[in-house]
């Protein structure tokens, strides 16, 4: 077997080439390490790889799970003990995580190879991967473009062959508009499947935990591992372990009914290329025998709004934490405790993330929390109940990731409306709290991916994956790999 036939491997081929004794893990590891070092200098998707002898020791040697054996990278908000827990923020650039997330440790117990940091927009806030305190991740079919954000070295490590699965976090889109710009599959689960405890967070009420990989398969083996009820975690939600490959057998459910968001497809600014793929992609459900409906969710238009008001409300709540008393970054040289808390914050946070924080406190602050905070929250529960009666005629919605293909590393720098925007399509599932996966479906006439996702009710990711599953059974564009990255 070459070399580049070994890097775009699924986990259960990389499986079964380690239980037949023809791989064996360090010799897996071996490589993946060596893959790094050959081609991460180009894409910058970590920012540490942990030394050889540590992965191993790390991962339970006893265990007979799926992951045993098998490598992955963790995105850098996601605590590991003994481990530099960034967020790819200045302020934690030396902070060392006392414990594992739970995610970590029940990957560790499946004897998972964690093998470093993804690199990330700072505390998770970004949408293009240029907000990170240390570098700036590219995308693999195209390094002079974004791969999306916040997660997206997670994404570009994974599609480019690196890793076959990743661990991202989700806001209001973090992992499903990434892994729709590099071409992979990207999946944030129903609020409270998937632990928050040991995630640094950016905003507790939208935030989760999700997963990134090259097929669908792949991404319900690592979901398989680590979801579940938590009691480190108040908002995790009361459900048993399964398997959630069961389901996985290449067709959809009979008499499947797939809604489309009118009012979405056809959103102002959406790139025409990307249209058309979607829309193909609806008519090979067609052809699976899935029943098309056309819906309308018109507060879905005031999502990008509602979530740029919510999340930057936590964010200022949840960062105030990092005030240079107990951890983080201190300004040693201030004379006073109040230039101390001053510049301290205004030094250790970037631009980004002190913009987020003062928008946040203007719109909880008095004579503005209910113009704006209060409006935001009813129109959120609105939009709740919305889906809600939605999914009362359709099983799935099918709706766009992102208007327009990856875009020009800096080029949305001047224009942070734009930056914002790009949440537009896929902040809606964080706000009402439904699952959604992102999958590829095709490409632009300059090669660059196009994805579309799919969104469920409440606990339907078994429904989700079996859909997206049959899609993956039907096309081909997940075996498809960026050329420069191939060897």
């Amino acid at each position: 077997m070459t070399k580049a036939m070994l890097a775009f491997l699924s986990i259960q081929e990389l499986r079964k080439k380690l239980d037949t004794k023809q791989l064996s893990e360090q010799e897996l590891l071996d490589y993946t390490l060596k893959r790094f070092a050959k081609h991460d200098s180009e894409l910058k998707s970590a920012l540490e790889l942990f030394d050889r002898d540590s992965i191993l020791a790390e991962a339970c040697s006893e265990t007979l799970g799926q992951l045993k054996g098998i490598p992955g990278l963790i995105k850098d908000n996601i605590c590991q003990k003994g481990r530099i827990a960034s967020a790819a923020s200045k302020t934690l650039q030396n902070y060392t995580s006392v414990y594992d997330a739970t995610v970590i440790s029940r990957l560790k117990k499946e004897g998972a190879l964690l093998v470093g940091r993804a690199n990330c927009d700072e505390f998770a806030m970004g949408s293009s991967n240029e907000t990170s305190a240390f570098q700036k991740t590219a995308n693999p079919w195209d390094i002079s473009r974004v791969p999306g954000g916040s997660s997206g070295g997670s994404a570009a490590a994974v599609a480019a062959g690196f890793v076959p699965w990743a661990l991202g976090s989700e806001t209001g889109g973090s992992v499903r508009q990434p892994a729709a710009f590099c071409g992979i599959v990207g999946f944030k689960p129903t609020y409270g499947l998937i632990s928050r405890y040991g995630l640094i967070a950016y905003a507790s009420s939208v935030d989760q935990i999700g997963v990134m990989a090259r097929s669908v398969f792949d991404v319900a083996t690592v979901v398989s591992a680590i979801a579940g009820h938590d009691l480190h975690d108040s908002t995790s939600l009361d459900v048993s372990k399964k398997d959630y490959t069961n389901t996985l057998n290449g067709s959809i459910k009979p008499g499947l009914r797939i809604g489309v968001i009118d009012n979405m497809l056809n959103a102002e600014g959406m790139d025409a290329q990307v249209k058309e793929r979607i829309s193909d992609s609806i008519k090979v459900y067609e052809k699976l025998g899935a029943t098309i409906k056309h819906v309308n969710l018109p507060t879905f238009e005031y999502a990008a709004a509602v979530y740029f008001i919510v999340s930057r409300a936590e964010a200022a709540s949840n960062l105030a934490r990092y005030d240079g008393v107990r951890y983080g970054y201190r300004d040693a040289a201030a004379q006073s405790l109040d230039e101390m808390y001053t510049s301290s914050r205004y030094e250790e946070f970037g631009h980004e993330v002190r913009r987020r924080i003062l928008i946040g406190n203007y719109v909880l602050s008095a004579g503005h929390a209910a113009e704006f905070y209060d409006s935001a929250k009813k129109v959120q529960n609105m939009m709740r109940y919305e889906l809600i009666n939605a999914f009362q005629d359709v099983d799935l919605i099918v709706l766009p990731v992102h208007a327009a293909p990856a875009f020009k590393l800096g080029e949305l720098n001047a224009d942070p409306l734009q930056m914002d925007l790009q949440d537009y399509f896929t902040c809606s599932a964080n706000l009402t709290g439904a699952p959604a996966i992102s999958l590829p479906c095709g490409f632009t006439k300059e090669q660059l991916p196009v994805g579309f996702q799919l969104m469920g009710p409440h606990l339907s990711e078994e429904l989700l994956f079996q859909t997206a599953h049959a899609y993956q059974q039907h096309t081909s564009w997940h075996t498809m790999h960026p050329p420069s990255f191939k060897d």
